[in-house]
């Protein structure tokens, strides 16, 4: 961002983070979204989101190696967003429609690079096709509202079936967690953290007594968490 305002400027940046590094839920997003958003209001917001963006693609190659929108697209746009293409980067915003999240972190950590290490090189042609369907049906169903194909498709062949075994407990949440009305969902991010979506409250917290419990009886110190997807990203605070 200095680079392309070819100013005699700088900035100096606190960080206060809530969010445990490793921890599947956009640690290394938050910091580079927040960042870019700050210093573009201090230069008067003369960026584009989708410049921010780019930017902070450059926060999350420090983090893990590779520049992705993944994430930090959805904290500076709000809602959800596809990446269509990083280069050239084309983001596509999608309707939100009335969902609860229900989302658990274990207390291990997962380094994103790490995870990344032990997925395979190449996939087969079968799983990619599954794989494909799943993101459209997924797509369709956000736009739709359509609830159940958005469970349908809420299904990971490639990564999940991989970097669960990183999680303890994961097939015994997943499997339980739709028992009790979850639409579906998996490992957030690349992990430890597990999400689940639902349709309303009660579900999402029925959700995480299901969390709760198997946590406790394995042993494992956790965070759990009931919230809504934010509309509105990434927000100034005005601090007294």
């Amino acid at each position: 961002m200095l680079e392309e305002l070819n100013q005699d400027l700088g900035f100096e940046v606190s960080i206060q983070k809530q969010i445990k590094p490793g921890s599947g839920i956009g640690s290394s997003a938050a910091s580079a979204a927040g960042a870019v958003v700050a210093a573009n209001h201090l230069v008067g917001n003369i960026f584009s989101r989708e410049d921010l963006v780019r930017f902070a693609m450059f926060g999350e190659k420090v983090a893990s190696g590779v520049k992705h929108a993944d994430n930090v697209s959805p904290c500076i746009y709000g809602g959800i967003t596809l990446i269509r293409s990083i280069f050239p980067l084309d983001i596509v915003p999608i309707p939100v429609p009335q969902l609860q999240v229900t989302l658990v972190h274990p207390q291990i950590e997962v380094r994103t690079s790490d995870a990344r290490e032990i997925l395979r090189k190449e996939v087969l042609l079968k799983d990619a096709i599954r794989q494909w369907g799943n993101i459209a049906g997924l797509v369709t169903g956000f736009m739709k509202k359509d609830y159940a194909l958005i469970g349908r498709s809420l299904e990971d062949v490639i990564i999940e079936p991989v970097r669960s075994m990183l999680i303890p407990g994961f097939d015994e949440i997943k499997q339980k967690c739709k028992e009790v009305g979850a639409l579906g969902g998996g490992i957030s991010g690349s992990g430890p953290s597990i999400f689940m979506l639902s349709t309303n409250e009660e579900t999402a917290r029925a959700i995480e007594s299901v969390m709760k419990e198997v946590y406790n009886r394995i042993g494992l110190p956790h965070h759990l968490y009931v919230t809504t997807v934010s509309q509105n990203g990434v927000k100034l605070v005005t601090l007294e």
